[in-house]
């Protein structure tokens, strides 16, 4: 099907969803749902009655320039404005498109992402707190919540592994290409001699699942109740408050031990289970479509090297895209962390356009 049939079959429904919602006023169930789809078509609506107008009036100035009646003036306006116009048509065509790719259902879901130290002992856990930080500063400057999860501190200000929760409009489609291994190039606080080590971290990035996203049966759970061990105040080695829940299909575990109930604590733990069972079928399903699709942006393995952080350049290098930006200090207090994720968003998109067409 040709862009143009479908921005006028668009342009059709839109009109019947206007005259359905009149016809059905005094009901609200049907209203409600017919003018969820009226707005969410609004956009694009709106980008192609713009487009649809801009070419006809390069039809009506190109017809005014080829005309032999045609006054000089009128030439030379005509041929500023068509100008214009070659400008701005492919760009209004590619908004366009955009709003046509198919959308990623898990894109208005909230995340939960999850950092775990890799090689590089004390430096690399404090690579992953850096992290970890980095993150949190980075969901204040977008108005999200990030809520601690949990965390396993490995002293001196590094951890082994932290997970959180972050909440707010469309946070997974921001964050969903952050998945992969970071890596640091920058003297350790106990490096005498001033040379450069190399350590990662690893991020991971779930769509924070909901129960009418995926049903988990209380059969193909292993759950264990111990003390807790290591900080978490008085209660410490005194009340079996820690909670460990094995899904016993996959084999995926899941400990929590850093609230003081033995409830908050399952419930912390079954929203990262469901959350990581969530992903596993993602992956899986992904996989299957993209088996054949190289992805701009990487594959989203867990074992992909993403990103580079050197702090002798003070610079951070995005290896998927070849972006790389002399901003380092900006990037870990959050802020700067935008015009990477930015042109991550872009550059899929830009790939999704490529193969429109299929």
């Amino acid at each position: 099907m040709s862009l143009e049939t479908t921005l006028d079959k668009i342009l059709e429904r839109y009109d019947f969803l206007k005259s359905e919602m009149l016809n059905n006023v005094g009901n609200a169930e049907n209203f409600t749902k017919l003018s969820k789809e009226f707005s969410d078509l609004e956009e694009i609506v709106n980008i192609t009655n713009q487009y649809k107008k801009s070419i006809k009036e390069l039809a009506a100035l190109e017809q005014i320039i080829n005309d032999s009646n045609s006054e000089k003036d009128m030439i030379e306006l005509a041929t500023e404005e068509i100008k214009t116009l070659k400008a701005c048509i492919p760009n209004l065509e590619k908004e366009i498109k955009i709003l046509l790719l198919p959308k990623d259902i898990n894109d208005e879901k909230n995340a939960i992402i999850e950092i775990r130290a890799g090689t590089g002992g004390d430096e690399a856990g404090l690579f992953a707190a850096d992290l970890f930080r980095m993150y949190q500063k980075y969901a204040d400057y977008k108005g999200w919540k990030f809520e601690y999860l949990y965390s396993h501190e490995s002293g001196i200000g590094s951890i082994k592994e932290a997970a959180a929760s972050i909440s707010g409009k469309g946070v997974f489609s921001y964050l969903k290409f952050e998945s992969g291994v970071h890596r640091v190039q920058r003297v350790p606080v106990t490096e005498s001699g001033g040379r450069v080590h190399t350590s990662t971290a690893t991020v991971a990035v779930l769509p924070e699942a909901e129960e009418v996203d995926l049903k988990i049966d209380d059969t193909d759970l292993k759950i264990d109740v111990m003390r807790a061990s290591g900080a978490g105040g008085q209660h410490v080695n005194k009340t079996e408050s820690a909670v460990r829940i094995t899904h016993i299909p996959t084999g995926i575990v899941v400990v929590q031990q850093d609230e003081r109930s033995q409830h908050m604590n399952r419930l912390k733990a079954m929203r990262i289970l469901r959350s990581r069972l969530y992903d596993l079928e993602c992956q899986k399903l992904q996989s299957e479509r993209s088996e054949n699709r190289r992805l701009q942006v990487g594959t989203g393995e867990r074992s992909e090297r993403i990103r580079t952080y050197n702090y002798p350049q003070g610079r951070v290098s995005d290896h998927r895209i070849n972006l790389t930006l002399y901003k380092l200090p900006q990037i870990m207090e959050g802020e700067g962390l935008e015009e990477i994720i930015k042109a991550l968003v872009s550059a899929d998109q830009e790939d999704q356009i490529s193969n429109f067409q299929e």
